[in-house]
């Protein structure tokens, strides 16, 4: 994938062969669909690449940055869930692998005895301050697109999720 760079534009070339084979009418979205495909390999392996030394995928560093950045550094296992957009089950996977590194542990809720929090320990805080200075620096201040074209990518995508119901849009 990366490193082996083609003389023509693969996606392009894909569009042409939907149009010939009759699917003209649904090339656009087929496109669309493979970019934004391929764009998530690309920056996927640039995160994964960055969060390497710290041991971390993208989602355990996602939990440790919201719990990171939640007030008491502890949430609900489900509302960590929700935050994140993931299913339960994938958050409790990320903890069980968090806790086994030190990051993260579960504790009761002081005043429901039914929920289970989990909480970022002063190893996973200074982990997760540590990774986000490296994808500030490695990643995010430059992915490779100007500020322009990111804000126009990021309305585009917020348009699908919206239209996906990731969320409802704010009343004025």
């Amino acid at each position: 994938m990366a490193g082996r760079s083609m003389p023509f534009d693969p996606i392009e070339q894909a569009r042409e062969n939907w149009t010939d084979a009759g699917w003209g009418d649904v090339a656009d979205g087929m496109v669309a669909v493979t970019s934004v495909m391929r764009a998530h390999q690309i920056l996927l392996a640039r995160v994964e690449a960055a969060l390497r030394p710290y041991d971390l995928t993208f989602s355990r560093f996602e939990l440790l940055r919201l719990l990171a950045f939640s007030r008491q550094r502890a949430l609900p296992i489900t509302k960590a869930s929700d935050r994140l957009q993931v299913h339960v089950t994938s958050v409790t996977h990320a903890i069980r692998r968090l806790e086994e590194a030190a990051l993260v542990r579960r504790v009761p809720h002081p005043t429901d005895g039914r929920t289970t929090l989990v909480e970022i320990t002063e190893l996973g805080l200074s982990t997760v301050e540590d990774a986000t200075t490296t994808l500030n620096r490695e990643v995010f201040s430059d992915v490779g697109m100007s500020d322009t074209e990111m804000t126009s990518l990021v309305k585009a995508i917020e348009s699908l999720r919206r239209n996906s119901g990731d969320f409802a849009e704010e009343e004025p």
